[in-house]
């Protein structure tokens, strides 16, 4: 008994999170929105198997208390340990405050944040180090806050599941993902849409309220600190538990299987389907989004696409020349926005290169990229495919033998390779590219005399082109064409770089600086391309996978997608601008439109040089879906919800037509249902295609 007293932490916690679950889930069982009649056997399921559920999940997110609790002792203050430790606490804070660490490689806001934990940690080790007469009661506050950042976690996650509830009729989904994506945005729209003052005020008095009661039961842990035999006996026991449920928590989101959907919803645990929303990277089109019958959905897609089959975006393209299998090198360069070019009225002289290439080059003037992250770019290139709800195909488990850019080059007789400067690993990619028919070349190919610079994203463009043309010369000697598809890393916070290469030093960790390394680089690429042999018989294909920010005062601020994107190979393809409006995801097609490539295409991408295109563009977050046609931009969000917005040009005189960015966007007077039902219809059946499982090579 006395041994089970030192878990009292533990226990109180679990039992004040499990009765705040059963009064939240009565709570959303009365709701309005909730309309519905449950069967006796989903209720006791809601209530059961739910609780359940919300023990198993506990006992996992405890590892954090147990993480805490383990290492208050005493000893660790006795002589020479305690001193050993505080020097070593205070050696890493100067090291991480005075030395370069990976925090000031990423950039941002970590080196604050890591300098003030451990700040925090050193000055908390030396006053109960220093002043052990105030230990005990230093230890009891402590505690204290630890309890009450628990409390106030589980109350406000109770909070939070209900206005999600309120909001959508659900527990966590994708979109709750999406909302830690969009902090900005969120709280903005919660600082607008509810009482919160009122709502922290009344969270924070409960949370100490419960605190006071949870702190009077479960003092007696640190009053009589376990011996280490104990604690050796709750870490057993804690890892035991956690073991069990790892098992059992999926397992019992498997019984949610009832035909009546708000019973599971009810039944299951929301920070677990948080987990798993994030995991599978999915939001269910046709359970959130406005839906058309199906045949008129794939009617209207294939009004939009020539020549495809009814029902499917299949078709075959055939070209009146004969197919050109010259190399092909497409550079997807990492947040470059078309207002860093001159060409779009910038004045810093920040991009001269790519200014000057532009002279020379099909210049695609009025491209928009499809999403605001590198996995959304990466997935239109390669699949030409509107950006679906939720997360990109590159991050869900079913991203292998897709139709692909890839996979339409192998058909030719291609060598088909993505080379990425940074770990490959990262952001799915490795796992996306590798389960589509290419042959990676990241960072861990590099020989260590291959890299000249690298910070926490991989090695500097400069290494990294280096590496490419090492690739293309040994490609060249195989005497097959080869398409290798460069994704650069230069130009992304923290924006450093090697020294003295352009003005703006390499450590000012400023964003023009990685703007003109990232020009420069790419110089520094074609002046040696020029000089290998398969330089004349290969095409390049330049753009950005999307914008530097994202963030506007609309959902979707339309000039924060607009791209630069260009085709240069000289001597085959003639300098023109390219002034229809288009998508990212027609790239590649019209690539291989202007390589004469006869294939059959499942893309939703289009051949924009072709007679029967028609100019649109798609455009999305993680829920909010786009369609840009005939100056009004329509925007289908979760709810079912559909808002169409004009699209007013405001003219900067210093710019050319056909590179104005800025748009004031306002809703427009009379709603166009023809383009309402046009977006609905790519979205549609773009889900359903995945769905399906239609769109595989």
């Amino acid at each position: 008994m006395k041994f089970l007293r030192k878990t009292s932490p533990f226990y109180t916690l679990a039992l004040f999170y499990i009765i705040v679950s059963f009064i939240l889930r009565i709570v959303l069982l009365f709701h309005p929105i909730t309309q519905t009649s449950f069967l006796f056997i989903d209720t006791i399921k809601i209530f059961v198997l739910g609780l359940l559920s919300d023990f198993f999940v506990f006992v996992v997110g405890s590892a954090f208390l147990w993480l805490y609790l383990i290492f208050i002792s005493n000893s660790k203050y006795q002589k020479p340990y305690g001193y050993i430790i505080f020097g070593l606490l205070v050696s890493l804070l100067i090291y991480v405050k005075f030395f370069n660490t990976i925090l000031n490689e990423y950039g941002g806001v970590l080196p604050e944040i890591g300098f003030t934990f451990i700040a925090i940690k050193t000055t908390l080790f030396g006053l109960l180090l220093f002043l052990p007469k105030y230990r005990d009661t230093f230890r009891y506050w402590l505690f204290s806050f630890v309890i009450f950042l628990f409390v106030v976690i589980l109350l406000q996650n109770a909070i939070s599941e209900f206005f999600f509830w309120n909001e959508f009729g659900v527990k966590y989904n994708f979109i709750a993902v999406d909302y830690l994506v969009y902090t900005n945005e969120v709280i903005g729209n919660i600082m607008q849409s509810y009482p919160v003052i009122p709502l922290f005020s009344t969270l924070f008095i409960v949370a100490g309220l419960v605190t006071y009661f949870i702190v009077k039961k479960s003092e007696n842990y640190i009053e009589n600190i376990p011996t280490i035999a104990e604690k050796i006996k709750i870490t057993g026991m804690h890892f035991a538990l956690i073991v069990i449920s790892l098992f059992l928590i999926p397992f019992l989101s498997n019984k949610e299987n009832s035909d009546n959907i708000f019973a599971n919803e009810l039944e299951a645990n929301g920070i677990y389907k948080f987990y798993k929303a994030f995991m599978n990277s999915e939001l269910n089109y046709f359970k959130f989004y406005k839906t058309l019958p199906e045949k008129e959905a794939y009617g209207l897609l294939n009004s939009q696409i020539p020549s495809s089959i009814s029902g499917t975006t299949l078709r075959d393209i055939k070209s009146v020349a004969a197919e050109n299998h010259k190399n092909v090198v497409l550079i997807t360069i990492e947040s470059y926005s078309a207002e860093f070019l001159k060409m779009y009225g910038n004045e810093q002289k920040i991009t001269p290169f790519l200014d000057s290439l532009a002279s020379k080059s099909l210049v695609f003037s009025n491209l928009y990229a499809v999403g605001n992250r590198t996995v959304r770019g990466l997935e239109a290139v390669t699949l030409s495919l509107p950006p679906t709800a939720g997360e990109s195909v590159i991050k869900r488990v079913d991203n292998k033998e897709k139709f692909s850019t890839g996979s339409v080059f192998k058909q030719k007789g291609y060598t088909v390779k993505y080379l990425y400067g940074g770990d490959a690993y990262f952001d799915n990619m490795q796992d996306f590219f590798g389960g589509n028919g290419y042959e990676i070349i990241d960072k861990k190919t590099f020989k260590p005399n291959e890299i000249t610079f690298q910070n926490i994203w991989g090695v500097c463009d400069e290494d990294m082109y280096n590496k490419a043309i090492t690739e293309m010369n040994s490609e060249f000697k195989e005497n097959k064409p080869f398409f290798n598809h460069i994704m650069t890393v230069s130009n992304h916070r923290p924006f450093t770089y090697p020294n003295d290469k352009i003005d703006i030093p390499g450590d000012a960790k400023s964003r023009e600086g990685g703007v003109k390394y990232t020009d420069f680089a790419m110089k520094e690429f074609f002046n040696k391309a020029k000089k290998q042999p398969w330089f004349a018989n290969t095409v390049f294909v330049i753009l950005a996978d999307h914008c530097a920010s994202s963030s506007g005062k609309t959902e979707l601020p339309i000039d924060k997608y607009r791209i630069p994107a260009m085709v240069y190979s000289p001597g085959f393809i003639a300098p023109k601008h390219y002034t229809n409006l288009m998508s990212q995801i027609d790239v590649m097609p019209t690539v291989f439109g202007l390589l004469n490539f006869n294939y059959k295409s499942k893309f939703f991408g289009q051949d924009v040089l072709k007679s029967d295109y028609k100019p649109r563009a798609l455009i999305a977050t993680y829920q909010n879906l786009g369609l840009i046609k005939d100056t009004i931009l329509t925007i289908i969000s979760p709810k079912q919800k559909v808002k169409q917005l004009q699209l007013t040009l405001i003219p900067n005189p210093k710019v050319a037509n056909e590179f104005q960015l800025f748009y004031e966007q306002k809703p427009i007077a009379k709603p166009r249902l023809d383009l309402e039902k046009e977006t609905i219809s790519y979205y549609q059946t773009a889900s359903d295609i995945l769905k399906k499982k239609k769109y595989q090579k």
